[in-house]
């Protein structure tokens, strides 16, 4: 146990990947750990889309016209340098999963509670990488809400909701990050 408590809590957000490849099978581990994930009512509203270089190279001009969308509203910006890092955040991990989340339009809160499922799920996922010392960075950035992703990993937006994209590889380095202190995130009441 103690051993697993060392995984929750060493785990950090890894920015710089090796170019080592990931191998399949510790893939397969970290979905299986996915899959098991609490779910109510096992609704299992995950899906994961490991994307290959051309589903990455599909979303590579929407990237590049996000990221000079972003850059024109900074004033000193080299614009070639904020494309080719946005674009290279995309195109140079050795793995690059798109996670998303069934939709209920018909029932709000249980797309609230698969949502909170997907995320549970997502950890799990980067907790069993994490564990074979494979690091990971889940992004948000607004790709995840382009039509360029959903045609990238052929899914509906009717359907699922692009949660996110996992970044993942072994890591360059590992950031050192301090964390609040206990008395700060903890409450115990009467």
């Amino acid at each position: 146990m103690e051993e697993f408590q060392e995984v929750l809590t060493s785990r950090r957000t890894i920015y710089r990947f090796k170019d080592d490849p990931v191998d399949r099978n510790e893939l397969e581990v970290a979905f299986m750990a996915a899959r098991n994930a609490p779910c109510h009512k096992q609704t299992n509203p995950w899906r994961f889309y490991v994307l290959g270089s051309e589903a990455r190279g599909m979303m590579v001009p929407e990237i590049e016209r996000l990221a000079i969308k972003k850059a024109n509203n900074i004033e000193t910006v080299d614009l070639e340098n904020v494309v080719a890092r946005a674009v290279r955040k995309i195109l140079h991990p050795p793995v690059l999963i798109c996670v998303t989340s069934l939709k209920s339009p018909e029932d709000a809160f249980r797309e609230q509670e698969d949502y909170a499922a997907t995320v549970c799920a997502t950890h799990n996922l980067v907790l069993s990488l994490w564990s074979k010392g494979i690091g990971c960075q889940w992004s948000t950035g607004t790709i995840t809400r382009s039509n360029a992703a959903y045609s990238a990993i052929g899914a509906s937006r009717d359907v699922e909701r692009i949660i996110g994209f996992i970044k993942a590889g072994y890591p360059e380095e590992i950031p050192r990050r301090e964390k609040k202190d206990l008395i700060e995130i903890r409450s115990y009441l009467d």
